[in-house]
């Protein structure tokens, strides 16, 4: 089963035919990739006005590690991303290990891997050394002022595990601040709270790239 995770007006559960016939796909894609799988915004307000608890939140994410609660589920996950995310990472170990750290991330956080999938589609197109003009970094376009609030100035946001610890986050801490409004939590993230066109961007990007309803 699947750890219970947070989506907009989803439920993100099994259905057990449609377990037997994915696990069936996965060990045919892992036979033929002959991989093994790995255990494992742009304006997210500014530094004048640092948000307390967001940055205890964040510090005591970046100094934990946490693995799949249920290996053989992300796995079976892994196998219908995979093929979704092909388009724009072609090398098949790359994309697994990315996937393997999103569904990590954002499962550690109480988050969609899929929501998270779309924020970083429309954030980044997955380019990990994508910078924006304000200076946001990697796959989930992370404010570097965020390392020296959190006392860890050595952080590379360009590094996909760290990137993703960080925004996942942030995200999930305007997630609960907006207690479950998801609009208001990505305005937020995107530092553009009050109007809708990133969070209608992100969740369209979601539903035509990104659902699953098993």
């Amino acid at each position: 089963m699947l750890t219970s995770v947070q989506t907009p007006n989803r439920d993100f559960t099994a259905e057990t035919s449609g377990r037997l016939v994915r696990s069936l796909v996965f060990f045919a894609l892992l036979a033929l990739m002959l991989i093994s799988l790995p255990s494992y915004s742009a304006t997210q307000s500014s530094a004048q006005s640092i948000d307390p608890e967001l940055r205890n939140a964040l510090k005591d994410a970046v100094n934990s590690s946490e693995s799949f609660e249920d290996k053989y589920d992300a796995q079976v996950w892994l196998v219908d991303m995979s093929a979704r995310l092909k388009r724009y990472i072609k090398n098949d170990k790359q994309r697994l290990e990315l996937l393997s750290l999103i569904h990590k991330e954002a499962s550690r956080a109480g988050l969609s891997p899929e929501l998270v999938l779309s924020v970083i589609q429309v954030e980044s197109a997955f380019d990990r050394f994508a910078l924006s003009y304000v200076g946001a970094q990697g796959y989930m376009q992370v404010m570097p002022f965020w390392k020296k609030e959190i006392g860890r100035t050595d952080d590379n946001l360009m590094h996909p595990a760290t990137n993703l610890r960080y925004g996942c986050t942030i995200l999930k801490h305007y997630l609960d601040k907006e207690k479950g409004d998801w609009i208001r939590a990505l305005a937020r993230y995107n530092g553009s709270l009050g109007r809708t066109k990133y969070p209608e961007k992100v969740m369209l990007t979601w539903e035509r790239h990104w659902f699953v309803n098993y």
